[in-house]
Parts: C-alpha cells; sequence; structure tokens
C-alpha cells in the first residue's frame, strides 16, 4: 500500500500552500500571533474549510482536532501547527503585547522555510 505522500504529493503541497496564504506569512512577516488568529474570523473558517481536503490528502491520525474537530476548543491551530511542518519549521513562544491599552499574553508562531 503507497502512503499518501508519495500519492498526493502534489495536492498537499498546494494545501500547505493555501495554509500559509490563509494566515499571511511572507518572507519579510513570517510570524502571527494566537491573539490574531482568535479575534479573525475569517481565519479560522477559511482554516476550518481545509478539514475535508486534510482529510484527503493527508495521513492525519496524528492530528486528533482534524478527526474530532468538535470536541476541541481551537482545531485550526492543531491544522496550522502540524500541517505545513514538511517545508516549515513551525515554532511558538509566548509574547506580551499591549493592544488597546491592555496588556495580552498570547502565543506567536513562526514559520521557518526549511532548507
Amino acid at each position: 500500500m503507497r502512503l499518501k505522500t508519495e500519492l498526493y504529493a502534489k495536492e498537499q503541497d498546494d494545501t500547505i500552500d493555501k495554509i500559509i496564504q490563509i494566515i499571511g506569512i511572507t518572507t519579510e512577516n513570517n510570524t502571527i500571533t494566537l491573539y490574531e488568529i482568535d479575534n479573525n474570523e475569517i481565519i479560522k473558517q477559511q482554516l476550518m474549510e481545509l478539514i475535508p481536503e486534510i482529510r484527503t490528502w493527508f495521513s492525519f491520525g496524528h492530528i486528533n482536532p482534524v478527526s474530532n474537530p468538535d470536541k476541541y476548543k481551537r482545531p485550526y491551530i492543531s491544522i496550522l501547527r502540524q500541517i505545513p511542518k514538511k517545508y516549515y519549521i513551525v515554532s511558538q513562544k509566548e509574547i506580551g503585547m499591549t493592544i488597546n491599552g491592555t496588556f495580552i499574553r498570547t502565543q506567536q508562531y513562526s514559520f521557518q522555510k526549511r532548507t
């Protein structure tokens, strides 16, 4: 039996490109915060709409929120962290930032292209 990585390599690449475009990662801006994602319904909706596509093109047994998105609070974060790993090193760190005079602690996700 052939692996999905062999059978659907092009489709997987296209899906990863869609995720990167949705969150707006470029060579100049390679970070996004959890606060930005949580407060942007369009990004959340677009990532959630990719679940059927991910189920088709990827082996998703290790990504439980793709299997059962209703059981998890933020399944879109798992998509964001797990799927692009083929071409990106995804790292996270906790940061603090001030928005409208309020100090907020949040996670920052960085995407660095693999060489």
